[in-house]
């Protein structure tokens, strides 16, 4: 399982913002490992640098310097939808009208066949899905569109979720999906009354590095421009009936601990997934340990009301990406001994409690467990933060069948003795949705089967989808 992407827009006259583009994806460096890239606009054109790797090898100061202007955009990857290669990095360029645009784009397409066919790419040449709507909105503009009448027309014809920032000839626009799945907010650099420029960005912490104020968050379908150092709003698209559908595993494993998304803290409602956790059920133990990162505040919430002491059982090695987005299972489980190391005198001969976000597929909490075993421990209780994830995701986290989803073909004894855990128990929804101060206002459809926007596939009953 992986998230998409991280996408940042900024307008700073009379600023050079590629670095201060480059600081912002540094925040949003977790939510994508593969690729980053910059497009920036120095009123004759656009450029465009990007490459795989982490942002900070993908950038030095030469390739920062080339980026001129005071508009650009950037984008930090994960593939969901299509080829992991460079071609597929971002921002996508098109080269129509006097510079073309440039597009960043966070999510999940669910109708990209169809969208490919009507941008008669052909079968098998899909770079990905972000690609396609770059794609028709060129063939859009072709025959006399402006970008925001190609981004609109494309749009109403796109099904999933999408987070764009979409860089033109002195401008810059950002638009959710209908229904919201995947964050955007705005920003301000200077003061209210004397602004000083304007940021878009996946969350908040990357407003933060740049020295920009958070002014609020985007509303499904909702389009921000901002040209002139003046953000305007329109309501491009309907938004889709019902209350927003935020990914709910923004909240419970992707975004920053320090973000604010719904006007929540993340942090604060980690914490307090911890505290239901500890409520749901008693357990002997002699220290409580979160999994770093998102496990470590559940776990600061389970120790003050449980009771066990909290303590670190894990040192975490900051230089290795997350194993829940890596690109495939054998990296996935070497990756769990590159990133964690046990702190053995904290661990050995004590009976854990081990708080952790989610199980996925189970292999790498499995490989976990066996480590902490190994490093002494005597016994390990594991309590998850989020309900068991059965259902695969179609709006921006890569699940692709429920085959691959242990709480799909398993009870949750037969995921204990799977994991080798001595118990395991998770949050139930309820207890996670007060945990976040929200009733039904975010996606759980991996949790629930329940998706709110039509999907690539009919979803079996039986362990998998046909």
């Amino acid at each position: 399982m992986k998230e998409a992407c991280g996408v940042v827009g900024i307008v700073a006259p009379g600023r050079a913002v590629s670095h201060l583009v480059f600081d912002a994806l540094i925040a949003l460096q977790h939510r994508g490992q593969e690729s980053a890239g910059i497009a920036s606009w120095d009123h004759e054109a656009i450029t465009v640098f990007k490459d795989n790797g982490l942002v900070a090898s993908v950038f030095n100061e030469q390739a920062l310097h080339s980026l001129r202007g005071d508009i650009a955009i950037g984008h930090t990857r994960y593939s969901t939808s299509g080829s992991a290669n460079w071609t597929a990095a971002q921002p996508v360029y098109r080269e129509t009208g006097r510079v073309g645009f440039a597009l960043s784009h966070n999510g999940n397409l669910t109708n990209t066949d169809a969208l490919a066919a009507e941008a008669g790419i052909l079968p098998g040449m899909l770079v990905s899905d972000s690609d396609v709507v770059a794609q028709l909105m060129a063939l859009r503009m072709q025959v006399g569109d402006t970008l925001p009448e190609a981004l609109g027309h494309v749009l109403r014809g796109v099904e999933g979720a999408y987070s764009l920032v979409i860089l033109g000839d002195g401008i810059v626009h950002g638009i959710r999906d209908p229904h919201g799945f995947r964050p955007l907010c705005l920003g301000r650099l200077g003061t209210e009354d004397a602004p000083e420029g304007w940021m878009l960005a996946s969350e908040s912490p990357a407003l933060d590095v740049v020295g920009a104020s958070f002014v609020r968050e985007l509303q499904p379908g909702e389009l921000v421009t901002i040209a002139d150092n003046v953000v305007t709003s329109t309501q491009l698209l309907a938004p889709a009936e019902g209350s927003e559908k935020l990914c709910i595993f923004e909240f419970v494993y992707f975004a920053r601990p320090d973000a604010y998304l719904m006007g929540h803290q993340v942090h604060s409602a980690r914490r307090r997934m911890g505290e239901h956790l500890a409520r749901q059920g008693t357990v002997e133990a002699d220290l409580v340990m979160g999994v770093p990162d998102s496990g470590v505040p559940a776990a600061e919430g389970f120790a003050a009301v449980s009771g066990i002491p909290f303590g670190y059982g894990l040192v975490k090695n900051r230089y290795i990406g997350r194993t829940f987005i890596a690109p495939d299972q054998i990296s996935r489980s070497k990756g769990v001994r590159r990133k964690l190391n046990p702190l053995r005198e904290n661990i050995e001969g004590q009976r854990l409690v081990v708080v952790d976000d989610s199980i996925v597929r189970g292999t790498t909490t499995q490989a976990l467990v066996a480590m902490l075993r190994d490093a002494g421990a005597t016994e390990v209780h594991l309590r998850i933060s989020s309900p068991p994830f059965s259902w695969p995701c179609y709006y921006g986290i890569d699940t692709p069948t429920r085959t691959e989803l242990l709480a799909a073909n398993s009870t949750i004894e037969e995921m204990r003795a799977f994991i080798g855990a001595d118990s395991l128990e998770f949050i139930s929804m309820e207890n996670l949705r007060s945990a976040i101060g929200l009733v039904d206002e975010c996606c759980d459809a991996c949790l629930t089967g329940n998706y709110p926007a039509p999907v690539p596939v009919k979803l079996g009953r039986a362990g998998s989808t046909s």
